[in-house]
């Protein structure tokens, strides 16, 4: 195939380059026959290379110029159906999903090795990722109420730290990378395993932000295991290890999530450190850890790296 890619290059490059020229049939013959002694007037086409073969280069380039500064994330990953790896989103079409209890989806951000991992890349191309370990644990609103408001909107204070002190203290060429992007905040039922209407009930309401946390519904899609989606029930402790092990978003800790109770004025999700979702506390709480999600530019490209934590994805 390469070489059919360069004879396709050279003679009809040539033909092009005798068509500028007025001198077809001499740049023919010199393709098909070059010799180092042979000069070519390259000026007529606003290039400089006398050499016919550099000349045939030099417009291919003009033409179709080489690809520069890495590659889009999905050039270069493959899409898999089973084990850990990113898959086709089976609820929202365009969309692609990491899921499984370890994928390679560690990314160097905010000059930090493997610190950020990616969750999902949408259909405009723009990629989110999420913070791989806490920073710290705090409320997600203490102020809107006797249990704090599970309003994201109002704005709850997480929303408002997240978006002023945290991404202030970013560098600025990850806060160059950030775009501001739509989230889903909308509340979420407890006890449904229907992922569908689950994604409608968020989508249901939203907040167009910078840095925000994971959904609900993101949590549990990142697992490989069917049963964790089964097992939509989120105060029940027997599911134990069910998505612990088949999820790479968790850790042994509880941490918020972006999705409010229905029904609710103040409760919010969270996963817990026995791996399952829980809506038992309010939003005062000040012991549950945050994970920081934010939206990458359509335009980042990977420069180096394999997603392995060793060896992280490099972008720009």
């Amino acid at each position: 195939m390469k070489k059919i890619k360069e004879f396709s290059k050279k003679y009809l490059i040539g033909f092009t380059l005798g068509l500028i020229s007025g001198s077809m049939a001499m740049v023919y013959a010199q393709t098909y026959f070059p010799s180092n002694q042979t000069t070519y007037d390259n000026s007529q086409s606003g290039l400089v290379s006398t050499d016919v073969q550099r000349a045939i280069d030099e417009l291919y380039n003009v033409c179709f110029p080489p690809k520069t500064g890495g590659e889009w994330v999905l050039d270069n990953v493959d899409i898999v159906n089973s084990g850990d790896g990113l898959y086709a989103d089976e609820y929202e079409d365009g969309k692609y999903t990491y899921k499984g209890a370890n994928p390679n989806n560690y990314v160097t951000f905010n000059n930090e090795k493997a610190g950020w991992r990616i969750i999902s890349i949408n259909s405009d191309k723009t990629i989110k990722i999420m913070k791989d370990e806490s920073i710290g644990g705090m409320a997600w609103d203490q102020s809107g109420g006797n249990y704090g408001s599970n309003n994201w909107n109002r704005p709850a204070d997480l929303n408002t730290y997240l978006n002023n002190t945290y991404y202030n203290g970013l560098s600025e060429k990850a806060q160059n990378q950030i775009v501001t992007a739509i989230y889903n905040v909308g509340s979420v039922k407890a006890d449904n395993d229907n992922m569908n209407e689950q994604i409608k009930n968020e989508k249901s309401t939203t907040s167009k932000i910078k840095v925000a946390l994971p959904a609900a519904s993101e949590y549990i899609k990142a697992s490989s295991n069917l049963n964790c989606r089964t097992f939509y029930t989120f105060n029940d402790y027997n599911i134990n290890d069910i998505c612990s092990n088949s999820d790479w978003m968790y850790i042994n800790t509880s941490w918020w999530l972006l999705s409010p109770v229905y029904g609710s004025s103040s409760d919010v999700f969270a996963v817990v450190n026995y791996g399952n979702l829980s809506h038992d506390g309010g939003a005062d709480s000040k012991v549950t850890e945050v994970r920081p999600v934010v939206t990458l530019s359509s335009n980042i490209k990977i420069t180096g790296g394999d997603g392995s934590q060793s060896n992280p994805y490099i972008i720009q």
